[in-house]
């Protein structure tokens, strides 16, 4: 019985420490900001209230059933509009209430003052990706899921940062205002990085702000927190918080690569190159909705291997990647991919799988099929 009650008290107060809490993940992330510093220190204050009450509530509860019970002879008490208990119970959680409210308003009023910003960055919310634009910048890009098909799939052992890891992390520098404007393109889904404080949801037709300022330089990551389709769990977040020589270097190469990313649309490639390429771009894109094996999923997905689509007409196929099919959950690619990107794509869809067709797409054919008049979405089912 002794063993048993050190076993208890022991596992109990090893719980209850910071150290515990923090390597069983159930304690907030470490903050890495100012709002989150404030949140944190709201959460705790409102936890010692919390169980303050509970202590007090319960611990009279059971005082009475005890002291009162009727086996020790005590009779009830009869009484009915007590002005004075009355009093006591409406004023006292009146004052309880007002004094949780006063620092929560403050953090939260803080929070919303999204003024004076170093730099402004658009998100927008895609299934299931998100897209970025700096503002002060010029610069764009897609930022989606990195972690491995065969770690899903159990096929490869899961590394450290399983579904947590991304292409393209957001590069902010430190100790930096940083305001993101943020939206989304098809349905609700929800900003969120813990450790910087920073949550909003994303809304189509709607633009909403947050700010955060990084304390220190690090990776800071988080997650999608709206339910939004099958892949919710597959669209994370990452923030890499670089000094602002970094944050410099980091930008100009991102203005290079866009210049020979603007290059690519005007070369020809050879069926190989758009192979090669077009692999990576269906993984990073179209690999979720019609998985890797380019066999969909039977009642919600349609398979492009051996799909009307894949082996039809070359000009139907463009327009429906472009395009995308309106009333279903193919998205149109036309603003999220490049004209070498889709090209690529297109080519790696006709001759992958089943649909050996030997095609070749180049950048000039996605760019004359934009140029035009708008290409009708393809009529074929896939």
């Amino acid at each position: 019985m002794k063993s048993t009650w050190r076993w208890t008290s022991g596992t109990a107060v090893g719980l209850l420490t910071q150290p515990a809490l923090a390597e069983y993940g159930y304690n907030l992330q470490q903050p890495a900001s100012q709002v989150a510093h404030d949140v944190f220190q709201l959460h705790n204050l409102i936890m010692l209230v919390c169980a303050g009450i509970f202590v007090v509530v319960f611990g009279a509860m059971f005082y009475a059933l005890i002291k009162h019970r009727k086996s020790a002879g005590h009779p009830a008490a009869h009484f009915h509009e007590n002005t004075t208990v009355e009093i006591i119970w409406t004023v006292i959680p009146f004052i309880i209430l007002m004094g949780m409210a006063y620092p929560a308003a403050k953090v939260v009023i803080d929070m919303k003052d999204t003024s004076n910003p170093d730099l402004t960055i658009k998100v927008t919310g895609y299934q299931w990706k998100w897209g970025y634009d700096y503002l002060n910048e010029d610069i764009s890009f897609y930022s989606t899921l990195a972690t491995p098909r065969a770690q899903i799939t159990g096929a490869a052992p899961k590394g450290e940062n399983y579904l947590l890891e991304v292409d393209e992390p957001v590069v902010v520098p430190v100790g930096k205002r940083v305001r993101m404007l943020i939206t989304a393109n098809d349905v609700l889904h929800a900003w969120w990085v813990p450790a910087l404080g920073a949550k909003q949801d994303a809304i189509p037709g709607f633009i909403r702000d947050i700010w955060f300022k990084a304390d220190a330089v690090g990776t800071y990551r988080g997650q999608c927190v709206e339910l939004c389709g099958k892949d919710h769990g597959f669209m994370p977040i990452v923030v890499e918080v670089v000094s602002q020589a970094d944050y410099e270097a980091w930008v100009a190469g991102k203005k290079s690569a866009a210049k020979r990313a603007e290059a690519d649309n005007t070369r020809e490639f050879s069926v190989a190159e758009l192979v090669e390429r077009g692999q990576k771009v269906y993984e990073s894109n179209c690999a979720a909705c019609h998985q890797a094996d380019g066999k969909g999923l039977a009642g919600s997905f349609p398979a492009i291997s051996g799909s009307k689509v894949a082996t039809g007409p070359i000009a139907d196929h463009i327009a429906l990647v472009l395009n995308g099919r309106p009333g279903t959950a193919m998205a149109a690619f036309a603003k999220q991919l490049s004209d070498a990107d889709i090209a690529a794509v297109v080519t790696y869809q006709r001759n992958a799988w089943d649909n050996k067709t030997g095609d070749r797409v180049q950048p000039a054919d996605i760019a004359s099929a934009r140029g035009g008049a708008k290409v009708a979405a393809a009529s074929a089912a896939q």
